[in-house]
């Protein structure tokens, strides 16, 4: 059973996450009932109209289950239409309504990259249950945007369960298979001459997705993305040696999409924890502008500091003594979100708009597989921090009230929500 130790704000927090409506003791033991929280309409304002979007994935409903990260756009005007003059009622399903390839290569500073490397390459994508029309649905969105086909037929694509069989699949999934095609249109996007290996958990359990991790690397994959994540609990230290521990391999997870408070795996001190950013365009140099993503007390790009993991050498900010969340980040603001195309399920219409730190860990997997093979034995979280000039610093915004400043707020240099910052180019992200 999980325990909650005393004085941790940040697992108090998690829990308010699976039902906002309750206290952190009240939820916890509504999640041992077995209760579920249905997922909500959000709102942003973009300047001109509000974006509206709601989850993706179920909320878990028993300890050790893990909640995707992936946010739909259900309305309003995005960051990207309002760019390109399109009005939010002429959007539709059958066109792209966010940023596309050539705009989050522009943003952090990959065009040159996304051409010339990444061949002979694999980024593995790990998520729960199946999406039958996952490699269909990414072949729509590489030909929309004119980018190398990638399929099975050729060995660019592969998708397998946890055990590796490629005919023995896990029970499909409306809402997982969203989030898998936001993961396989993320990577397609920053590395498009990479392969993909899709590694479908049979559920959304944490042992189940740590053995889809273990299998991706076993696979030889060298950058593994996970867009996933749940309450921390005394068996994080398990997991961490059990499925996380990979020298060589660049493992990302995202930080969160409920605002202030840390989640496992992103606490992992074997991973890169990847936090989002509201990404917009501006008149700077860059010809963009990022601060911290928040909507809402309950609602923005995750952070803390872990009330159970150790802290990595390589991190060294003075105000959590145990591991802090997170490391890099980047887009993961719905408002400012991603093109994705979907068509499994009720919800799988064709071309959407994404958001949450699911779409800001493949990016970040997919910047590690640009920039080449970690070093052996080598663990890539510990890049960035080697590199620090090599990152858009971003400094402004919060993710909610904390009593240790950077903890939830942006400053000059390291803070909970950003991290280190977002890409400038590869030049963090090898070593």
């Amino acid at each position: 059973m999980r325990t909650t130790p005393p004085n941790a704000p940040t697992t108090r927090l998690r829990w308010r996450r699976i039902a906002s409506a309750v206290t952190a003791i009240a939820t916890a033991a509504l999640l041992l009932t077995g209760l579920t929280t249905a997922a909500q309409a959000r709102t942003a304002d973009t300047g001109t109209a509000k974006v509206t979007w709601t989850r993706s994935c179920a909320l878990p409903r028993h300890h050790g289950e893990m909640a995707c990260n992936a946010l739909r756009v259900t309305g309003g005007r995005t960051a990207f239409q309002q760019q390109h003059g399109i009005s939010a009622q002429a959007a539709e399903a059958s066109s792209p309504s966010g940023y596309g390839p050539a705009d989050l290569r522009n943003a952090y500073g990959l065009t040159s990259a996304a051409a010339n490397n990444g061949s002979g390459r694999t980024i593995a994508i790990v998520d729960a249950y199946d999406d039958p029309n996952a490699e269909s649905d990414l072949a729509a969105y590489r030909s929309q945007y004119g980018l190398p086909a990638c399929t099975t037929a050729s060995g660019c694509f592969k998708k397998v369960s946890q055990t590796g069989s490629t005919t023995a699949l896990p029970t499909a999934d409306s809402g997982w298979a969203g989030e898998i095609s936001l993961d396989l249109d993320m990577a397609s996007a920053i590395c498009p001459n990479c392969h993909i290996l899709l590694v479908e958990a049979k559920s959304s359990s944490m042992a189940n997705l740590g053995t889809a991790v273990n299998k991706a690397v076993s696979l030889g994959a060298k950058y593994v993305s996970n867009s996933y994540g749940g309450g921390e609990s005394s068996s994080d230290a398990t997991y961490d040696s059990t499925y996380f521990n990979h020298p060589g391999v660049a493992i990302t997870v995202s930080a969160g999409d409920a605002g202030y408070g840390a989640e496992y795996p992103a606490a992992s001190k074997y991973v890169t924890s990847v936090g989002g950013t509201r990404l917009s365009t501006s008149s700077t140099t860059r010809g963009w502008t990022e601060s911290v993503w928040r909507t809402s007390s309950t609602e923005g790009t995750g952070s803390g500091c872990s009330a159970y993991d150790t802290k990595p050498a390589w991190q060294t900010d003075t105000g959590c003594a145990k591991r802090m969340i997170a490391d890099v980040s980047a887009v993961a603001d719905p408002a400012t979100g991603v093109s994705v195309y979907d068509t499994y399920g009720a919800d799988g219409q064709g071309w959407a708009t994404y958001g949450g730190t699911s779409a800001s860990a493949p990016i970040i997997a997919s910047v590690y597989a640009l920039a080449g093979t970690p070093s052996a034995a080598s663990y890539p979280a510990a890049f960035p921090y080697a590199n620090t000039s090599a990152l858009n610093d971003v400094t402004s915004g919060s993710n909610g009230s904390c009593t240790t400043s950077y903890f939830c707020t942006a400053r000059t240099g390291y803070d909970g929500p950003t991290g280190l910052g977002t890409p400038q180019g590869l030049g963090a992200f090898t070593g």
